[in-house]
């Protein structure tokens, strides 16, 4: 399927995308309760690529003649399974636990064991499915932080939430540290590399059987924002995110337990992320559930003001809600009551229904 992406547009929702599926003029996205009614259909290298637009009906009839497309329209519309043991019928709320002294917005609020546990069951209490509890911040100019200190901030938060309601995530790009948690109960491997930053990670996901979440980053943290260049940010975030994915399941681990995230702000301009979201829809070519973090990040200060990360919770509910209308399924989030909240609304008044 290199060189062929599928971006769906025209979406519909509820009781309205139900009878245009089942009367042939939109398709399911994701196998969600939103539908597509046309797509624009990209074929050729980023840069060079040329673009159309088709109706949904139409591309039904263009799959039956091209086996490449048919493909691509399979993973574009196939009902994903549950990821982590979580369904995803409803959006996926992953609360952000950061145990360190220097992550953009949270840096030194709990960076103790005892604060990042309170604060974990803190977010439980708010709604969230997933906790992701991270020692290393990976914030535009940081430092690399020494295996066993991350492994110190870590591992007595994660055994002492051993058994908690919400899934537990591990936020590293260290092997040792994710086979560590894992041992301990966390159950996702959240690594912002895409498991390329250590060359152990695909043989710990494997053989520890965890769900991992794949991201793209464009460089290391400490420079990734001096000046990130593409031909086109959405393909080349794509191909390099289904790579990653074909890696994987080279290395034996099925897209089952695979999600992947577009990397807002990991070496992106504010144009970049701004084509990321708007492009969503695009990466259910992937087949894979879709993670969204936009929380609190820097380029919703350069779209309407925000000085300070906390002052930007508005626009990171936007952007989610954003995500939310192309299907994406999972949310990595610093308040997660106010998200919760404009979730539900946002789908609830799509659907016609509070369920």
């Amino acid at each position: 399927m290199a060189d062929l992406y599928l971006r769906p547009i025209g979406f519909l929702y509820g009781a309205a995308a139900d009878a245009a599926v089942a009367e042939g003029f939109a398709l399911p996205l994701a196998g969600g309760p939103t539908a597509f009614a046309a797509a624009e259909v990209i074929e050729g290298e980023p840069g060079r690529a040329m673009r159309r637009i088709v109706s949904s009906s139409e591309l039904g009839k263009e799959r039956d003649r091209d086996a490449f497309l048919s493909a691509l329209i399979a993973r574009v519309t196939a009902k994903r399974p549950p990821f982590a043991g979580l369904s995803l019928d409803k959006p996926v709320l992953m609360g952000i636990v950061n145990v360190t002294p220097d992550s953009f917005s949270d840096g030194g609020l709990y960076d103790t064991a005892e604060g990042a546990i309170e604060h974990a069951a803190e977010l439980a209490q708010a709604g969230v499915a997933i906790v992701d509890i991270g020692g290393e911040s990976t914030r535009p100019g940081s430092e690399g932080v020494d295996e066993q200190d991350e492994l110190s901030r870590v591992m007595p938060v994660i055994e002492d939430l051993r058994g908690f309601r919400a899934v537990i995530s591990i936020d590293t790009r260290k092997a040792s540290v994710a086979r560590a948690a894992a041992k301990a109960g966390a159950k996702i491997f959240n690594d912002v590399s895409a498991l390329t930053f250590d060359s152990r990670s695909l043989a710990v996901a494997a053989e520890t059987g965890m769900s991992v979440v794949l991201m793209h980053a464009q460089g290391e943290p400490k420079t990734m924002q001096d000046n990130p260049t593409y031909a086109d940010v959405v393909l080349e975030v794509y191909d390099y995110l289904e790579h990653r994915i074909e890696a994987l399941e080279a290395a034996g681990i099925p897209r089952a337990r695979i999600a992947a995230d577009p990397g807002l702000g990991f070496g992106k301009t504010l144009a970049h992320n701004l084509a990321l979201i708007s492009h969503t829809s695009l990466f259910h070519g992937l087949g894979v559930p879709l993670l969204i973090g936009a929380s609190r990040k820097r380029f919703i200060k350069g779209i309407s003001g925000g000085e300070l990360p906390a002052s930007r919770e508005p626009g990171s509910q936007a952007a989610a809600i954003a995500a939310a209308a192309q299907g994406a399924q999972f949310f990595r989030v610093h308040d997660v009551a106010a998200t919760r909240q404009a979730l539900e609304v946002f789908r609830a008044s799509m659907l016609g229904t509070e369920n």
